[in-house]
């Protein structure tokens, strides 16, 4: 190497990066032992930004465009190498470029099931996947908080870590949607858009935005598919037969395991009575589809007891049940003149008054004569 070549490489008069990559995410510039000269020639191309730093420090910041290199457009660095006045020296400063657009089509998915509380099925396990973009928003931040001293970033080293803080906060945001388990595979954008929300609280702190967040399929094991599917359809016959079905179910698969001619004869029985009350629990649903009118199964509730409060001693007692004051008239602490009163009653009324009470006085004998 001669003299004139050592001395055309002491000195970085181009600075530039042309990205040839799909998944840089940022890129020091190899500057190496050489020094940049005032005045050199900065080009940040769309899509990219670039940071200096000094001795670990960050400085300036550049957006796209192209720049000369001067102590005017370069006031932090001025201050930190403490130039006071015009520079025209060569100085040494690290400089990172920072991919800036959107890294799309990132994978995201479950290792493990989520489990999530169901008011009506209890602990379930489900598993999701989907795909993510995201781009960085704020280099600066990014290269204090994530590249660090990193020569060159991809989006492999960083994603490990998004994929973690995105499965938990997927699973704050099911929780918080409030979406039935059953219901989840019709409201993926819903899900998508809460996930997205929740996301990018954490990835700002970080300089980075989540600019798209899918939520491709929600799934849960089969069992449990299949008892939603049950639910769904005898749901719209009644609970009451869910329950029916689930017991014919029950006793059918005992029968089949017997392994006895008794244990078939019962298996043929229990099956014979299954058919006939699988047949009546259709039937009837047919038939309340037909008629418009739900079967009558149920006896009515029993009718309330009437509840009675009694001014006893000029206070306040009770409630009384109409059995409990019969006990309290045969026993003398109620008098026909005891003030009562219930719900519905415009004010307190004498016992004998109130038709209710009034007859059970008939049924006490009167006091005996005196002698």
């Amino acid at each position: 190497m001669g003299l004139f070549d050592k001395i055309k490489n002491e000195f970085v008069d181009i600075i530039e990066w042309q990205d040839s990559s799909r998944d840089t995410l940022v890129w020091r510039f190899p500057r190496y032992q050489n020094e940049i000269k005032m005045g050199a020639k900065l080009t940040v191309r769309e899509t990219q930004a670039a940071v200096f730093l000094n001795e670990g420090k960050i400085a300036d910041v550049f957006t796209p465009g192209m720049y000369t290199l001067q102590t005017q457009n370069m006031p932090i660095l001025a201050t930190l190498k403490g130039w006071m006045y015009g520079f025209n020296s060569p100085f040494k400063a690290d400089i990172y470029f920072v991919n800036t657009r959107q890294f799309i089509d990132q994978k995201w998915g479950t290792k493990n099931p989520i489990i999530i509380d169901d008011q009506r099925f209890g602990m379930i396990e489900i598993r999701a996947f989907g795909t993510f973009a995201f781009q960085i928003a704020d280099p600066k931040l990014f290269v204090g908080e994530i590249a660090g001293t990193n020569h060159h970033l991809t989006t492999e080293d960083l994603t490990g870590q998004l994929r973690s803080l995105i499965i938990t906060k997927f699973t704050d945001a099911i929780g918080e949607g409030n979406i039935p388990v059953e219901k989840f595979a019709a409201n993926l954008e819903e899900l998508s858009a809460l996930g997205q929300q929740k996301l990018n609280i954490d990835f700002q702190s970080y300089g980075l935005q989540i600019t798209k967040f899918l939520v491709e399929n929600v799934s849960m094991p089969e069992e449990l598919k299949k008892e939603i599917f049950e639910y769904s359809r005898l749901n719209k016959i009644d609970m009451h037969k869910l329950t029916q079905f689930k017991t014919a179910q029950s006793i059918e698969k005992a029968a089949e395991n017997s392994n006895n001619t008794m244990g078939m004869g019962m298996g043929m029985g229990m099956g014979f009575g299954v058919g006939n009350t699988m047949t009546n629990m259709f039937g009837q649903a047919m038939n309340q589809q037909q008629t418009g009118n739900a079967p009558n199964t149920q006896p009515p509730p029993l009718p309330a007891s009437s509840a009675y409060y009694a001014a006893i001693n000029g206070q306040q007692s009770g409630p009384f049940t109409i059995d409990v004051i019969n006990n309290m008239i045969k026993q003398g602490s109620m008098q026909r003149t005891t003030l009562v009163w219930k719900q519905g009653m415009s004010g307190w009324q004498t016992a004998e008054t109130v038709t209710e009470i009034g007859s059970l006085f008939a049924q006490v004998p009167p006091p005996l004569p005196p002698v």
